[in-house]
């Protein structure tokens, strides 16, 4: 069932859990299906010895991509017309993440209707990871 103008109103929110206890194993698969292999990513020695941080940590992108799923899972497939984000903490293995979507305006351009969203990625201890928008065609 498509995402109908009509039925929404600002304040509106879709929201749903990511991930739950992120492995380092799929930090490391989407290393090799983004060909992103930064040793921020993968490489334990390096990251802390000479990075100095305290682990590895994930792609903004994977955190990104995730968080995508939750809004086309609000709006629909193939209906997303921008799509920008901020990252703002690091995603650390162990991290359960849940995004929220949240309906800023619903409008019309030249006959086609809108919806325009903001996003936010948190940590389980609510810590925000990442916020952005959206912005998706949807049906009268």
């Amino acid at each position: 069932m498509a995402l109908k103008a009509s039925s929404l109103k600002v304040g509106d929110t879709h929201s749903e859990r990511v991930v739950e206890n992120l492995s380092r194993t799929q930090i490391v698969q989407y290393a090799g299906a983004s060909g992103d292999y930064n040793p921020l990513h993968h490489d334990e020695v390096y990251t802390t010895q000479v990075a100095d941080y305290p682990s590895i940590f994930a792609h903004g992108m994977l955190t990104m991509g995730l968080t995508g799923k939750v809004v086309t899972d609000f709006v629909g497939d193939g209906t997303l017309t921008r799509f920008g984000v901020r990252f703002t903490n690091q995603v650390w293995p162990g991290d359960t993440l849940d995004a929220k979507a949240t309906v800023l305006a619903v409008r019309e351009k030249a006959g086609q209707h809108y919806v325009d969203l903001a996003v936010s990625t948190v940590n389980q201890d609510g810590k925000e990871v990442m916020s952005g928008s959206a912005t998706a065609r949807i049906d009268p």
